[in-house]
């Protein structure tokens, strides 16, 4: 068959991976949901400011929108509050009288804002299809698979799940019923040790980035401590032996913006920009974090640009909308600030949030049309929150 036939055949009959890809349909196994089922506005109609500040304003207290700092400036700034994900699902908790909880953010934080929330309450999503590959890297029958391989083993036991927040509510019901906890980029470091208190290995989903970094350059583990579990190979691709020996069993999974970056990307910013501060999250590969001058979660990306000096360089390694964002912001402080890679690298899910989403979501819900609505059954909640507790009750620091 041609590439032309192909071409032709998808136009006449799409097939199911077509009409996922394009937002449509659903994958149960996946974050992706459907399309929106309402008319969006244009694109490029002039009044979508304006639409969107009257229909928040004819929903007064009732709605509450939360911005994620991966968001459009377009979307921004309708935004209430701002911040990572758990950080606006607490908020949103924390704003019982909000009758409409709107995430401008992926499909998992809704979820968690859910979750977080009283049962009064409905969290809204802009566009269902807003999802997260890193999220999608496990589902709950991998994993599932995952805990039967691990109890062969003979090692389940002394294993004790830590589930990254960006995960979908699935895994963090497994993660809560298996005794083990949740973590952010912050507080990774605190939620292993913890862990590690537990049991004498721990399964790291979804993000092996965020798992390997903080086992090696926080908790002093070698990178021969950590193993890659590979849910599309028999046994993860692992010999028993190597289960046994494993102190970090890392999941298969990765962020798509982060992966991105390289060791090349560093070497040539050093070399474009003499004396330039490179800062990168820790969602990166292990030897960029170990080539970076300064690693840490968004919001201490955010606390060290506020406190550089001015005069000083960046090169930032994250997602470009808030690099772009923080560029603007110390632009007059006489900060240069830069993204990392000379690639163009936006959170593509994330930018399906966008101001025509975002005014059909208030406009309906104006007009008393729930769209959109994200729910987690209760039984995962349950499991999910238990997960969550954990977290909160995690020593602080």
């Amino acid at each position: 068959m041609t590439t032309a036939q192909t071409r032709q055949d998808l136009a006449v009959q799409p097939t199911p991976l077509a009409l996922l890809l394009l937002g449509r349909e659903a994958d149960p196994r996946s974050e992706r949901g459907v399309e929106c089922p309402g008319d969006l506005p244009s694109p490029s109609d002039p009044d979508l400011v304006e639409r969107a500040r009257a229909a928040k304003e004819k929903l007064g207290d009732k709605v509450f929108v939360l911005g994620h700092h991966y968001q459009r400036d377009e979307v921004i700034q309708f935004a209430d509050v701002t911040g990572d994900s758990f950080k606006l699902a607490r908020d949103a908790a924390a704003r019982p009288d909000a009758e409409y909880i709107v995430f401008c953010g992926v499909h998992f934080m809704a979820e968690s804002a859910d979750i977080l929330t009283s049962d009064d309450q409905k969290v809204v999503l802009p566009d269902l299809a807003a999802g997260c590959s890193m999220a999608d890297m496990a589902t709950a029958e991998q994993v599932a698979e995952c805990w039967d391989v691990l109890t062969e083993a003979g090692v389940a036991e002394r294993v004790v799940p830590v589930s990254y927040m960006n995960s979908s509510a699935d895994i963090k019901a497994f993660t809560g019923k298996h005794g083990g906890t949740i973590c952010t980029s912050s507080n990774a470091e605190r939620a292993l040790n913890w862990a590690f208190e537990q049991g004498d290995k721990v399964l790291f989903l979804p993000d092996q980035h965020l798992g390997r970094n903080t086992a090696v350059r926080e908790l002093g583990l070698s990178l021969e401590d950590c193993v890659l579990y590979n849910p599309h190979k028999p046994n993860g691709g692992l010999t028993t032996q190597q289960l046994r020996d494993a102190k970090m069993i890392l999941w298969r999974g990765h962020c798509s913006v982060h992966g991105r970056f390289s060791l090349d990307s560093v070497q040539e910013v050093r070399e474009r920009l003499p004396g330039v501060n490179v800062l990168v999250h820790p969602e990166c590969k292990h030897e960029v974090v170990a080539a970076a001058d300064h690693v840490g979660s968004t919001e201490y990306i955010i606390k060290t640009l506020e406190a550089a000096p001015a005069g000083s360089t960046w090169a930032v390694g994250t997602e470009l909308n808030l690099v772009q964002r923080l560029a603007n912001r110390f632009a007059a402080q006489d900060k240069k600030i830069v993204f990392l890679d000379r690639t163009v690298c936006f959170c593509s899910t994330m930018n399906r949030i966008d101001l025509p989403h975002l005014v059909w979501t208030l406009e309906s819900l104006a007009e008393g049309n729930e769209v959109n609505r994200i729910q987690v059954d209760k039984e995962t909640a349950d499991f999910a929150q238990l997960a969550l507790e954990r977290m909160l009750a995690l020593p602080q620091g």
